[in-house]
């Protein structure tokens, strides 16, 4: 059983975001390259992983920083800010690890995890929403299938997947080697081209039982109260957190192109409408991320009173994370306009509105998550429960 208690606040924020910032200046100069190779070189991955940012979310009791939820928001936040592609490459990395570190038991945690402190441990990337076939035999199970979007791959060692027992369906999620699946190199994307978030499979490969576990559990055997918030919860922290980095530095490169066109002839960041509109995307921004501190306030709360997230607060931790989504993506737009030819030109505002686009298709911020998030608010659908995205 996990350790017992209040939800733990960490000391190491302040250090990890200033090691964060003070790759800020190196991670915009490479950006471009790791666009154009994609994927975080080896060197500048290596360089944010010892920031702490993926021991971040690992366990207090294997040697973790176990960060609060605002405090992974924040974190994921600033990374994003300095570069998108990165920081989604790292907040998978760290979801991934820090949710198998929290769930698998005694000799499998201790060979993946030995010595988190001085880096020691295992990092996981997958995909989790579309399960393989995984058949029953004697200590484990016999795995094949074909997974999508393993963002971060590249630098994993480990890998992360939903599974389906044969015969009694339940879902689970093993941890195995890299080396056991095939990664079939396909992302050719417009953006998040630097998060290599490949596909792959694997056929018959068996997975030692003890190297999987429940997928809906929120029961940590390792590590404390942010663990009761289960995969998908853990998911929207990072997802909530990166939207609003994206939307910051778009509107601080729009105040950088209006200040370098303003005074100019017929420059349209002169005009009452360019100000309006300025105005009315940095109050969304600051209103959704108002929104998402309340939010998540309330559910520290909770957890810190040693209780599990009630079905409105798991209703509202999807829809501030879709609503933040949605919200970021309409600054974008309006970035996109008055940025004019800056904005199809290679360079930060490009990057990062393409990073965006690819960003808002993904499966937690989708019409569907919405319109459940709406049934159960509507008092539709009231005594429905969240099953991952779908309310059942």
């Amino acid at each position: 059983m996990g350790d017992e208690g209040r939800l733990h606040v960490s000391a190491e924020l302040a250090g990890v975001l200033e090691r964060i910032d003070a790759l800020g200046g190196t991670l915009d100069e490479r950006a471009d390259a790791a666009d154009e190779l994609g994927r975080l070189p080896e060197d500048t991955a290596r360089a944010l992983l010892d920031t702490g940012i993926v021991r971040a979310e690992l366990p207090l009791s294997l040697g973790g920083y176990e960060f609060a939820p605002r405090q992974l928001i924040e974190t994921a936040e600033r990374v994003s800010y300095h570069d998108a592609s990165a920081a989604w490459t790292m907040f998978a990395l760290q979801m991934m690890t820090g949710t198998t570190a929290a769930y698998l038991a005694g000799d499998a945690a201790a060979e993946l995890f030995p010595d988190v402190p001085n880096g020691k441990y295992a990092l996981l990337s997958g995909h989790g929403t579309r399960p393989g076939r995984a058949v029953p035999v004697e200590g484990g199970y016999r795995v094949s299938g074909q997974w999508q979007f393993a963002s971060g791959m590249a630098h994993a060692t480990h890998i992360h997947s939903a599974i389906q027992v044969e015969g009694s369906g339940e879902l689970r999620v093993l941890a195995m080697p890299k080396s056991q699946v095939t990664l079939d190199g396909n992302w050719d994307v417009l953006g998040l081209r630097a998060t290599h978030s490949v596909d792959y499979h694997c056929t018959d490969v068996y997975v030692p039982h003890e190297y999987t576990y429940v997928a809906t559990t929120d029961t940590p055997v390792n590590g404390g109260a942010l663990y009761r918030l289960g995969l998908v919860n853990l998911s929207a922290i990072e997802h909530t957190g990166w939207a609003l980095g994206v939307g910051r530095r778009l509107l601080d490169e729009l105040k950088r192109v209006a200040a370098a066109r303003t005074g100019s002839r017929g420059a349209a960041v002169d005009t009452s409408q360019f100000h309006a509109e300025y105005a009315t995307a940095e109050a969304r921004l600051r209103a959704a991320r108002a929104w998402a501190n309340e939010v998540w306030q309330d559910v520290e709360q909770t957890l810190d009173q040693g209780e599990l997230p009630s079905t409105e607060q798991d209703t509202l931790i999807r829809l501030v994370l879709n609503h933040t989504t949605s919200t970021v993506y309409e600054v974008g737009g309006i970035v996109h306009r008055w940025a004019g030819s800056v904005a199809i030109r290679r360079g930060p505002i490009d990057r990062f509105l393409r990073d965006l686009g690819t960003g808002t298709q993904h499966i937690t911020s989708s019409p569907v998550v919405l319109q459940n998030c709406g049934k159960w608010l509507s008092g539709a659908q009231p005594d429905a429960r969240w099953s991952f995205l779908d309310l059942t």
